[in-house]
């Protein structure tokens, strides 16, 4: 059974997650949602207004209500600002699942903080809500998440071939899971 909880500040070595404010627009725009290249990774459009990242902070910070809504700003210590997010973006009540999104802004990858963030929604996935799995997936040019997800210990799990079709090409969708059992095990995740 799990326990939902709800989105609640997360605070790791250089990060602090916690719940979008309406004031994490202007940091929003500057670094990552409006790169349309980055976006794409996700499957997500980039946003270039101020009128747009408006209406989506309406729907994250609306959808804060729902117990089991789970959406964090990725905010740097060192500067206070927005620079991606994180999310359980699917959650399974039934059979006691997640997966994880996350995007970081070009600027502060291969520092570690993409992963830094994920290690700490895995810990409050089974320490808080009381997971069984934690599972996510990246495409097959992301070549930077596959290395986030491998640092996080997650176990390959298989590929859905020719998935997305983008720029003229089809690409796979690779998917990773972490049980309970082997996060319990895990040095990686402590």
């Amino acid at each position: 059974m799990l326990t939902h909880i709800g989105t609640r500040t997360i605070e790791t070595e250089r990060l602090i997650l916690r719940r979008f404010e309406y004031t994490d627009d202007d940091a929003m725009l500057r670094y990552w949602i409006s790169d349309e290249k980055l976006q794409a990774l996700y499957s997500e459009p980039a946003y270039t207004t101020k009128e747009a990242v408006r209406e989506l902070l309406d729907k994250y910070i609306g959808s804060y209500e729902r117990e089991d809504y789970y959406r964090w700003a990725v905010i740097l210590k060192e500067n206070g600002e927005c620079i991606g997010q994180i999310a359980y973006f699917l959650v399974d009540s039934k059979n006691h699942f997640a997966e994880i999104e996350y995007c970081i802004g070009s600027a502060f990858q291969r520092r570690g903080l993409a992963t830094e963030a994920t290690k700490a929604v895995i810990r409050y996935g089974f320490d808080s809500i009381n997971l069984h799995k934690v599972q996510i997936c990246h495409k097959s040019i992301n070549i930077p998440s596959r290395s986030v997800i491998k640092k996080c210990g997650f176990t390959y799990e298989g590929t859905l071939r020719d998935y997305f079709f983008m720029d003229g090409q089809y690409v796979d969708r690779l998917y990773y899971s972490i049980l309970r059992s082997e996060y319990e095990k895990s040095e990686i995740l402590k």
